[in-house]
């Protein structure tokens, strides 16, 4: 009788900076072969509509330490500890050959769970600092993909540099023939997380209107915003006259993204890899309040590359920005070479590297006789 497939077992949190690089994995698996499950929470669950059809996904109630008033807080290890409790019974019945996790709270019940099987167990982490679940798991897992590196990592523990994965979408696009800014229509992209929109809301519409009329005229922006900022970033964009398209997400980022000639964003992990794979010129606006200021890590390899312009949020106004995007709109030989820099910056490959480790993993457990 032929052995059923491999499965491998997937755990990432909320965001699209979690989500982004799971969707991509899945889509590498499955066409090795694999079977593939997802674990999720509800925020998370958000993000899969992209994911492939073949993707078993669960949600699971999870809870973080992060939101939410006393007594949601005080709940939390409790409603993990179920969590847990209900992943390591799954576990038992379903054995999978690797358990890897993404980070995010909603990650902890399947890695402790293959932690007290001793399962076959991963972390990736995307950014050049862990985040906090990751930190935690970090030697308790038998490897640690890096999607930036360097990586900050504990003393003692080994990363591999993968890269970042990026969806089938991206991938798609990658090194899309990029046109210069010139005398017709040009598009802007403006993009952040959802905890960091609000910023971009505030100072980059402005940054738009105040630019020379020359360039304005051809101007068109795809702004993306938080649902309490959705309406009055639209008004004050009709009111400028500036033809805009404001929603709080783009499914279509990726298209969105090719056919732009400036991206504007914060520098999520994702989103940098995304600019780099399709090859774009950018401004990247790292979070302030990122973890370990992990997002300043994250463009790093942007801006050695000469591919973006980097602004710390305690510098950014309205004025600077208009002059930064200016800069680029302006300079057509400039942009292209940026849009260049940005694709020598890329891992296009980060999918396969990570299917490989999966792989990797799966086949060492084998040999030591733990499956």
């Amino acid at each position: 009788m032929s052995r059923r497939a491999p499965l491998l077992l997937m755990a990432a949190g909320g965001t699209g900076g979690h989500m982004f690089p799971a969707q991509a994995l899945a889509e590498q698996m499955l066409a090795q072969g694999w079977r593939v499950q997802l674990s999720t929470d509800a925020r998370g669950a958000r993000y899969t509509g992209g994911f492939p059809e073949g993707v078993q996904i669960r949600q699971i109630s999870s809870a973080t330490f992060a939101r939410g008033g006393a007594a949601a807080k005080a709940m939390a290890p409790l409603r993990i500890a179920a969590g847990t409790v209900a992943a390591t019974w799954r576990m038992l019945r379903e054995k999978p050959d690797v358990v890897i996790g993404f980070g995010g709270y909603p990650s902890i019940p399947a890695l402790s769970a293959a932690w007290l099987l001793r399962r076959p167990r991963m972390v990736h982490e995307q950014n050049g600092v862990l985040g906090r679940v990751n930190r935690l798991f970090a030697k308790r897992v038998d490897a640690i993909a890096c999607g930036t590196w360097p990586t900050d990592l504990p003393e003692g523990v080994q990363g591999y540099h993968i890269g970042n994965p990026v969806r089938a979408a991206v991938r798609e696009r990658a090194g899309a023939g990029y046109i210069p800014p010139g005398d017709y229509p040009m598009s802007i992209l403006v993009i952040g997380g959802s905890q960091g929109a609000r910023i971009l809301s505030d100072v980059v519409p402005p940054a738009i209107a105040s630019l020379p009329m020359d360039l304005l005229r051809n101007i068109r922006v795809a702004h993306q915003a938080r649902g309490e900022d959705l309406q009055r970033v639209a008004e004050y964009y009709a009111e400028q006259g500036i033809d805009a398209e404001v929603e709080e997400f783009f499914a279509d980022v990726p298209r969105r993204m090719s056919e732009a000639q400036l991206v504007i964003s914060r520098a999520g992990a994702s989103s940098v890899a995304d600019i780099a794979v399709i090859g774009r010129p950018s401004i990247v606006i790292p979070y302030a309040a990122a973890t370990g200021d992990h997002q300043t890590s994250n463009a790093q390899a942007l801006k050695v590359a000469g591919a973006t312009i980097l602004v710390p949020e305690s510098r950014l106004n309205h004025e600077a920005l208009a002059e930064q995007i200016e800069t680029i709109i302006g300079n057509p030989k400039g942009a292209a070479q940026m849009s260049q820099a940005a694709l020598r910056s890329a891992v296009p490959d980060a999918a396969e590297r990570l299917a490989e480790m999966v792989e990797w993993l799966a086949q060492k457990s084998e040999h030591k006789g733990t499956t």
